[in-house]
């Protein structure tokens, strides 16, 4: 059931705290609310009353700062699936007695499972979904950009990892600094994950010419959206930045190369055609032997190691002997000299290379052991 809103609902729209996701909506599109909200579609946008405060405290507001949250707190966020192994997998689903709130950054469904060490999701009651003058449920995707097609010219470097938190933002970050200072205009993208303002603002921190992230093309969470729209989106991503005047673009790809969306990017030809090289982030030397492992069987072998493993020398060390790959820490690919010269390894062949490191910085040297095969 559709209803018009009247003044006193359109104050409660105005008074209520818009999250992140919600960023580009205009918001005197939303003149009707739908007060039936079981058959919501991920990006549907959610008027949802704050009923009980769990994992997420606080809600990332559009205009780019934290609110915390109180009880009885009126919020619009956007119906969507999560995927985080070290927080919740949840689905775009919307229940008339309750929801939860999945990510921080506004995306609001129903928990499937949680990590141990995760509380219980900030529960929900949503109280309607937000329509236009004529009825249609203002979805995300009716603020999204418009589909482009790249014309080339844009080196892109593509950041994978082993899993959430190996240290993927951090590498993003400290590469986009390490370009620019090198006097390369440079994009940090994000093409999968689930909407929220911390790597974006990490970026921006980093000095980055240009930031876009899915949330840009429609989606509040690439997790269970159809291959086609996201690489499609990955396009126009790019680009964007093309449009931006950038000379060079990194891309990060959310969670490990084992998560469905990731991997199913990385196995794609018309993807892999985008990319001109790879870093591959670890926690720690097996998981960075097995992700070498993956992504040589994908054809996506990295130009070198990053992420957590760099804080753990002896870890670095194994993983340098066992991979033949050097271990860059975000102060190695801060500096512009190296950024600069990893660039122009992009469009060499690897082993033609001299290494990016000086030899006394460098884990180990010597052989990669067998199991790297």
């Amino acid at each position: 059931m559709k209803q018009p809103l009247n003044h006193l609902l359109s104050a409660t729209l105005t008074q209520a705290k818009w999250a992140f996701t919600t960023r580009r909506v205009a918001v005197a599109d939303a003149q009707n609310i739908q007060e039936s909200v079981v058959q919501a579609q991920s990006g549907d946008l959610v008027l949802a009353r704050v009923m009980q405060i769990g994992a997420h405290p606080r809600l990332q507001l559009a205009d780019g700062r934290h609110s915390d949250l109180y009880e009885n707190d009126l919020i619009v966020a956007a119906c969507g699936a999560r995927y985080a192994s070290d927080q919740f997998e949840g689905v775009a689903q919307l229940g008339a007695d309750g929801a939860d709130l999945l990510a921080g950054g506004g995306c609001v469904g129903t928990m499937l499972q949680r990590h141990a060490r995760m509380k219980t999701p900030t529960r929900i009651q949503p109280l309607g979904l937000l329509c236009d003058a004529q009825g249609a449920v203002l979805n995300l995707a009716r603020y999204a950009i418009a589909p482009q097609q790249r014309r080339g010219g844009l080196t892109v470097i593509g950041v994978v990892g082993a899993s959430m938190n190996a240290g993927k933002t951090t590498a993003v970050a400290a590469l986009v600094h390490g370009l620019e200072r090198a006097g390369h205009r440079t994009a940090a993208i994000k093409v999968t994950g689930t909407g929220a303002f911390g790597d974006w603002w990490q970026y921006h921190d980093a000095g980055a010419s240009f930031v876009t992230d899915f949330t840009d093309t429609g989606m509040v969470s690439t997790y269970m959206q159809p291959h086609e729209r996201i690489v499609e989106a990955l396009g126009t991503l790019l680009a964007s930045a093309e449009t931006a005047g950038c000379e060079v673009a990194v891309v990060e790809f959310a969670d490990g190369v084992l998560q469905r969306e990731t991997h199913a990017l990385l196995q794609d030809p018309q993807v892999a055609a985008h990319f001109d090289a790879f870093l591959y982030a670890a926690a720690d030397s097996l998981s960075a032997l097995g992700g070498l492992a993956c992504m040589q069987a994908l054809g996506r072998a990295p130009l070198a190691l990053t992420g957590l493993i760099s804080a753990a020398p002896l870890s670095a060390q194994e993983a340098v002997v066992a991979t033949g790959l050097e271990v860059l820490a975000r102060e190695a690919l801060r500096d512009p000299a190296l950024a600069a010269a990893l660039l122009q390894r992009c469009t060499q062949s690897p082993q033609a290379s001299q290494p990016l490191l000086p030899r006394q910085a460098t884990a180990v040297q010597g052989a990669a052991l067998p199991c790297a095969a």
